[in-house]
């Protein structure tokens, strides 16, 4: 019977990724994601070189990632006014230059006002981004009746893969973190003038929930605030990997910059497998349980990173980590976008709002605190909230 349902759950998953891979927009939208964390992912394994250059502590570190919130949260407002004015193909395709752009710049940037501002900008544009590229998924479900979300994002820890694996290799090689980034800002440039635009301008315009009547910022009722809390200790894991890991790695468990890296790499590699298999796993077993899984095993590898006694078991609980959050984000971006009582797509920009503050303004958070107590701490903090959200899963609608 295991073997059986193993094998059913396997083509199942072929059968998915395969019609996923032969559709072409849905590829194009799915490579948008994985531009999106290429660019992340190649950042990220190059922090501590920033933080070492600049000479900062963990909360003048911390201080400075506060960037990326910030221009978050100004840019957010405003992005589904944009897809509405300028159409959902242009802004992605704009948002997407915009942001390899952007990721080219913190590298160069002398001390550490500047960095925050290069920060900045990276931040309103992932933001102006992350609610584009979800919107063409969406439309694409509902324009051609198949179920793309999971593997979206699935797509999107691919890119963070790539990125911080190629970037450890490059480090290993010794090339110049600036150059690094730069060039590969230009070669995410050319794939979306070239490749990308074509391809995403086909996707179904229609009725966007990100830029329908009522579907701007809203208020959120009891369902999405739920949803919101839930969203943001999965944020705040992904979180900790992203820009904590390479840091954790080097600075609390000695691993040399090249394999510090790793754990980013394995952390994207788990979370891009359980992604890719989202599209039968949560029709199996259903999103109430698999956000179950997710808050209880994000704790599990959380604690297992904060009692590791060396890099080799703390790069083991990011790969453990990446399991537990790979699916938050894709249940709770579909079920935000139907919550009983909030226009289309209303449910969708307020989500998406929020999740992306925890995602971002969490690990400088963590860094503050762990310039006063250690990392380890604010991890732990990170762990004890994330096991609160089974309250939250237990009550919410879905």
């Amino acid at each position: 019977m295991p073997t059986s349902f193993f094998a059913r759950s396997l083509t199942k998953v072929t059968t998915s990724l395969s019609r996923f891979f032969r559709h072409r927009l849905a590829l194009a939208t799915g490579l948008t994601f994985a531009a999106d964390s290429l660019m992340f992912g190649s950042w990220v394994a190059h922090i501590p070189h920033v933080k070492s250059l600049l000479g900062m502590n963990d909360a003048e570190l911390g201080l400075a990632l506060f960037g990326m919130p910030i221009g978050l949260l100004a840019m957010n407002p405003f992005s589904p006014g944009f897809i509405a004015r300028f159409g959902l193909a242009r802004t992605t395709t704009a948002s997407t230059l915009a942001t390899a752009a952007a990721f080219a710049l913190p590298i160069w940037m002398p001390e550490r006002w500047t960095l925050m501002a290069a920060l900045a900008l990276i931040g309103a544009s992932v933001a102006l981004m992350n609610v584009a590229m979800n919107t063409c998924a969406t439309n694409i479900e509902r324009a051609d009746g198949v179920y793309i979300m999971s593997t979206c994002h699935g797509m999107w820890s691919l890119g963070g893969m790539v990125g911080s694996g190629t970037a450890a290799a490059l480090i290993a090689a010794g090339v110049p973190p600036n150059i690094h980034l730069t060039v590969l800002a230009a070669l995410v440039i050319f794939a979306t003038l070239f490749w990308l635009k074509p391809a995403i301008a086909r996707v179904p315009e229609g009725d966007l929930p990100a830029t329908g009547g009522g579907s701007r910022f809203t208020l959120p009722n009891r369902d999405l605030l739920l949803m919101i809390f839930i969203g943001l200790t999965v944020s705040l894991g992904e979180g900790v990997a992203f820009d904590w890991s390479a840091v954790y790695l080097r600075d609390a468990l000695g691993a040399p910059a090249q394999i510090a890296a790793l754990g980013f790499t394995c952390f994207s590699l788990t979370m891009m497998a359980m992604r890719f298999t989202g599209d039968v796993l949560i029709p199996r077993f259903g999103e109430r349980n698999m956000l179950y899984f997710s808050a209880l095993f994000t704790t599990l590898a959380l604690t297992m990173v904060i009692i590791s006694p060396n890099a080799l078991s703390g790069i083991f609980g990011f790969l453990l980590l990446g399991a537990g959050v790979a699916l938050g984000a894709p249940i709770l971006f579909n079920a935000s976008a139907r919550v009983p009582g909030l226009a289309p797509g209303a449910g969708l920009a307020t989500y998406a709002t929020f999740s992306f503050i925890g995602f971002l303004a969490g690990p400088p958070v963590i860094g503050f605190v762990g310039e006063k107590f250690g990392l380890y701490i604010g991890f732990a903090m990170v762990a004890t909230l994330t096991l609160l959200s089974t309250v939250a899963i237990r009550h919410v609608k879905l």
